[in-house]
């Protein structure tokens, strides 16, 4: 089984789909556009979901379900959220088939079974949870209120690619309801700061904080706050958003309370979400032309040992030897795995564990036997080391921290050489076109040269940086003043 995958350089999209399916992540479905999570890929999200969870409970949020199917007219109740996903949404209209008399074995809608009022299939869930808001609050005691769901989405795209863009795909929603605009501006930044630790920490991908523009903004958001991250093709992603909804949801669903004083005022609210596409940056960021890349502390399975043997009692020998190790690094919290199976040799294991991106893998041969020695190679530098069997637990854990930071380090090296600031509209362009990446150029400020630098050159603004300096300079499509640089880029 060699790993002979397309290589980034030739065709970065189809090594990237390639990696997808080889390396047992997800396939696409009998559903247009929505795709199959294979268990390597669900057990990929498992651990993202693990970690996640911890931190939102750690920063005061208890999860809860709300229901997949959402009213139209609730849908309709905040106008500029109805627009912004209209396009998208999947209705359904009947909630009966019957069988076609002209065609045995065949179904039809049933006429008679039509709904009184549509109901969308959740885009998002913003309408359904306030709606439920107004009758959870009635007072200050009742904030804030601080729910997340995990759950499915549907948007009805039409150009999808598996964990990038799918017309369902998995997520958690956050959903907060605050007494006052300074809480949930708090709450807006304070999750999009936990989203950025879990990319960084977790994921090994740097990231860039700031703000959207008005265009970009989530529908029915006053702000949102994101993280972007950039690919090896030198495209960006967006990782994550947090908005601050301002009071337009509670002002849709009346949603109020009576302050310590008795006037009643509106809620202020924020939402925040991310999303199975992280499972496409985890892929596009550190994966190489021999497969899957994984960072240890996201790695469903960290260690694998395989044995090399001829006849079953050197398999007995060193299965003994291995299932020791296992125990030993297992008791340090160590997911490993001894992959015993007689059916595939060694040779097949190192592909397919390479392939999916195992951090480390130990073998253990007869020569090892005789040495109280063991092979251990990293899979992000391929490089190979023999120890002796007492260092196999500090070695295993030094080299898990190691490879965490140096994935980190790596990408973040790489993002550092490929992000350009650039003076005028000739340079952006060319530096676009020969390099991508993140460009830093001034604008003016205004949706009209947003939107003609992003026709004629398909590159968006991913955010207005939060950390970037302020400096004053003149826009590079129009050459009125500014205030500071923003961050451009061409994005999945």
């Amino acid at each position: 089984m060699g790993n002979k995958l397309t290589s980034r350089a030739k065709d970065y999209s189809k090594w990237y789909n390639e990696i997808v399916v080889n390396a047992d992540l997800a396939e696409n479905s009998a559903v247009r556009g929505c795709m199959i999570i294979k268990p390597y890929g669900y057990a990929i999200w498992e651990k993202v979901q693990a970690e996640l969870d911890k931190m939102f409970k750690a920063t005061g949020h208890e999860n809860a379900y709300f229901p997949l199917f959402v009213p139209k007219s609730l849908f309709e109740a905040e106008e500029k959220n109805a627009e912004g996903f209209a396009k998208e949404c999947a209705v359904v209209t009947h909630y009966r088939l019957k069988n076609d008399e002209e065609n045995p074995g065949k179904l039809t809608i049933d006429p008679k079974a039509k709904l009184e009022e549509e109901l969308v299939v959740r885009p998002t869930s913003e309408a359904v949870i306030w709606n439920t808001y107004k009758s959870w609050i009635q007072s200050y005691r009742d904030l804030p209120i601080k729910i997340n769901q995990w759950a499915n989405v549907v948007r009805w795209e039409m150009r999808t690619r598996l964990f990038l863009r799918t017309a369902e795909f998995l997520w958690q929603e956050g959903h907060t309801a605050h007494a006052t605009k300074e809480e949930a501006l708090e709450e807006t930044q304070l999750m999009n700061q936990v989203y950025a630790d879990f990319v960084e920490n977790y994921m090994a991908i740097p990231v860039l904080q700031g703000t959207k523009t008005a265009s970009e903004r989530f529908a029915g958001a006053e702000e949102t706050y994101c993280i972007e991250a950039l690919m090896q093709d030198g495209k960006a992603l967006q990782a994550g958003t947090s908005h601050f909804l301002g009071q337009n949801f509670a002002k849709a669903f009346d949603v109020k309370y009576a302050t310590t004083e008795g006037d009643l005022e509106y809620v202020w609210a924020t939402s925040w979400g991310v999303s199975t596409r992280l499972i496409g940056a985890l892929i596009m960021t550190h994966s190489d032309d021999n497969g899957l890349v994984l960072p240890p502390n996201l790695a469903p399975l960290q260690v694998v040992i395989i044995p090399i043997y001829k006849g079953a009692e050197q398999q007995q020998q060193i299965a003994k030897v291995a299932e020791n190790l296992k125990a030993k690094l297992e008791e340090k919290g160590v997911r490993i795995k001894f992959d015993n199976r007689d059916k595939f040799k060694p040779g097949y294991k190192f592909n397919e564990y390479e392939l999916k991106g195992v951090p480390l893998r130990i073998a253990i041969g007869p020569k090892d036997l005789e040495k109280n020695t063991v092979e251990v190679a990293r899979r992000d530098t391929l490089e190979k080391i023999i120890i002796p069997q007492q260092e196999v637990l500090m070695h295993v854990t030094e080299q898990l921290d190691q490879m965490q930071e140096a994935l980190f380090q790596k990408a973040l090296d790489f993002r550092a050489n490929n992000m350009t600031e650039v003076n005028d509209y000739d340079e952006f362009k060319k530096i676009l076109d020969l390099k991508g990446g993140f460009l830093l150029a001034h604008w003016d400020g205004t949706a009209e040269t947003e939107e003609a630098i992003k026709k004629e050159t398909k590159a968006t603004i991913r955010c207005i940086p939060l950390t970037e300096k302020k400096e004053t300079g003149q826009c590079i499509y129009s050459g009125k003043p500014s205030l500071q640089r923003v961050v451009f880029a061409k994005a999945y």
